[in-house]
C-alpha cells in the first residue's frame, strides 16, 4: 500500500515538473495553470526586495521573485526567514515539502520558511526583526497549524542572516536574505496538507543518518544550513546568545 502511493506521489510530481515549463527555442518559460490554485494565488503575494547588505528596495511578486530570468539566469534577491522549530527535548522538527509546492516541491526542509509580505505593514518594520518573526509567526500556523497564541514573536531567537541563491529547476529558484530563527518549544502540530506532506522530530545523533535515508532531497537552504552551521547551533540550545551575529550576513 505505502508503495503504491509512493509510485503515484512520485508519478504526480514528475508531471508536474515536466508541465510547469514550455520550450520557447532553447529557454524555458513558467506556465501556472498547470499548478495547484491555492499556490498558484500565493504566488501573488508581495515580497520585499533588499540589495545585498539587506537594505529594501522595493517589492515584487513571490512569482517574480522566484522566476529564473530566461536571460540573465538571475533571481531578484529578496528577504526571507528559516524556522528551526525544536521541542523540549532536544528533537528538531522537518517537514516534507507537499507535491503541490511550485519551488522545490516533495523536499525535506527545516520546520518553516518563507517571506515576510511588503502589503503586510508590520512585517516591514526591521527593529529587533520584529516583522520577520511575525511572519514566522503567521507561516507557522498557515503551514503547520501551530496555534497563533503558542507562540509569540518574542520567543524567536533570531541568530542571524544567510544570503545564498539556487536555480532550482531553472525555471523557479531562489535568491534570499534569509534571517535565522531557532525556537524550542512544545507546540500542537497540525500540517496544512497543501504545504506539507509529512512532519517528524529528529534527534541530535541520528541527523545524518535520518537525512541519508529520506526518500526525498533537501531543500538548498536546508542543505546549506545543515552542512554548515545547524550542528553547533543545535549542541547548544541554551547558550544560543553566544552564537548571534546580527551585523554580518553570511555568505557561504
Amino acid at each position: 500500500m505505502l508503495t503504491s502511493r509512493w509510485n503515484l506521489l512520485s508519478l504526480r510530481l514528475q508531471w508536474l515538473r515536466h508541465c510547469s515549463t514550455t520550450q520557447v527555442g532553447k529557454q524555458k518559460e513558467a506556465r501556472l495553470d498547470v499548478h495547484d490554485p491555492l499556490q498558484t494565488i500565493a504566488l501573488k503575494e508581495q515580497c520585499i526586495l533588499v540589495d545585498e547588505n539587506d537594505k529594501a528596495i522595493g517589492a515584487a511578486s513571490k512569482a517574480d521573485c522566484h522566476r529564473v530570468d530566461p536571460q540573465t539566469n538571475d533571481v531578484r534577491l529578496h528577504r526571507a526567514f528559516s524556522v528551526f522549530l525544536f521541542n523540549t527535548k532536544g528533537e528538531m522538527l522537518v517537514q516534507r515539502r507537499s507535491v503541490h509546492k511550485i519551488t522545490f516541491p516533495d523536499t525535506y526542509t527545516n520546520a518553516c520558511c518563507s517571506h515576510p509580505l511588503h502589503e503586510i505593514s508590520q512585517e516591514r518594520e526591521e527593529d529587533q526583526a520584529l516583522g520577520i518573526r511575525l511572519a514566522a509567526q503567521r507561516r507557522l500556523n498557515y503551514e503547520l497549524g501551530i496555534p497563533k497564541d503558542e507562540i509569540q514573536p518574542k520567543d524567536f531567537h533570531y541568530l542571524t542572516r544567510i544570503h545564498y541563491a539556487d536555480k532550482g529547476d531553472g525555471i523557479w529558484g531562489e535568491h534570499e536574505i534569509d534571517y535565522i530563527l531557532f525556537l524550542q518549544k512544545d507546540v500542537t502540530v497540525r500540517p496544512n496538507s497543501n504545504e506539507v506532506s509529512e512532519v517528524r522530530y529528529l534527534k541530535r545523533d541520528e541527523i545524518d543518518d535520518a537525512v541519508a535515508k529520506f526518500h526525498a532531497p533537501l531543500t538548498p537552504w536546508f542543505s546549506l544550513i545543515l552542512r554548515h552551521r545547524l550542528k553547533q547551533w543545535w549542541d547548544n540550545l541554551h547558550r544560543l546568545s553566544q552564537f548571534e551575529d546580527l551585523n554580518k550576513i553570511q555568505r557561504f
